[in-house]
């Protein structure tokens, strides 16, 4: 699919509270060059393709005020140098909130978490449809409990959409907010992050939501108009203190500030607003 010619911004739209981009990839380059032709074969062509130091560049030169900087382990054995490659964007630009990854499952998984926390890497990224793991597996036990015990956040990739073909395994069968219902319960410490407000079950994480403080969602693509499914109103306003604004940049096909702007133009209380694009992120972080 070819990236959608939507005009862009030239900047964050004037009168908007603090921005942070809570969901931007960084990647080594040829990590990013690899993703982008596996997205041009089997999803859509990337618009931004630009490295992570571009990236990061080209929204803080828009105005965006920080970046949460994700990535994810594909194979064992790559989380170190993928966890490096963030540290060292972080001490680059204090803008930058840096998160690690490691595979679940992996040898040495707790030491690899270990060594990210002790670089300044300020929570974890995992994806379930990628790395082929149900989010109640045993194996995602010790992510959850390192992120507990050093009080850091966790963003997963556990809903269900977008379910990209040529995945190695099936996200229907892995990914329900039922599995991750029994993560929240499991571990009441564990601040959680599901990317793209959960979709697709969209009224069941809206109950999520409802029943545990430890759960966040982020509104990553799907408030783009890009997807069949609308925008869950009713699961934005649930808990206004509890959702995100994050794009996926620079792996989108659209312009870089759509989704900015539909939020923006939601017509949300004020309040609401400033905390969706950008409070809501730094108190996930710990950084407000």
């Amino acid at each position: 699919m070819k990236p959608l010619g939507d005009l862009e911004g030239a900047r964050v739209p004037g009168g908007l509270p603090p921005v942070v981009d809570a969901h931007v990839h960084v990647f080594p380059d040829p990590v990013f060059d690899a993703v982008w032709r596996w997205f041009d074969e089997n999803a859509w062509q990337v618009r931004y393709q630009l490295h992570s130091e571009r990236a990061l560049s080209f929204l803080f030169e828009r105005g965006i005020s920080r970046v949460f900087a994700l990535h994810y382990a594909h194979r064992p054995g790559m989380a170190r140098a993928l966890n490096r490659h963030a540290a060292e964007l972080c001490r680059a630009d204090p803008r930058v909130v840096g998160f690690a990854t490691v595979l679940p499952g992996e040898e040495g998984a707790k030491e690899i978490l270990e060594e990210a926390f002790s670089l300044g890497l300020r929570g974890v990224k995992l994806h379930c449809h990628v790395q082929c793991f149900s989010p109640d597996a045993e194996e995602a036990q010790v992510v959850y409990e390192a992120c507990a015990r050093h009080g850091l956040p966790l963003v997963m990739h556990a809903g269900r959409e977008p379910a990209l073909p040529r995945y190695k395994c099936d996200p229907y069968l892995l990914c329900s907010a039922e599995r991750v219902g029994r993560v929240l319960r499991d571990h009441p410490r564990l601040r959680l992050c599901v990317p793209h407000l959960g979709a697709d079950e969209f009224d069941a994480y809206q109950r999520l939501l409802e029943r545990h403080d430890n759960l966040w969602l982020d509104t990553t693509m799907a408030a783009a108009g890009f997807f069949p499914a609308k925008l869950p109103m009713r699961l934005l306003r649930a808990r206004p203190d509890r959702v995100l604004y994050g794009t996926d940049f620079p792996n989108i096909p659209f312009a870089w500030d759509r989704e900015l702007r539909a939020l923006a133009g939601l017509g949300l209380p004020q309040a609401d607003l400033a905390a969706l694009l950008g409070g809501n992120a730094l108190r996930l972080a710990g950084l407000e």
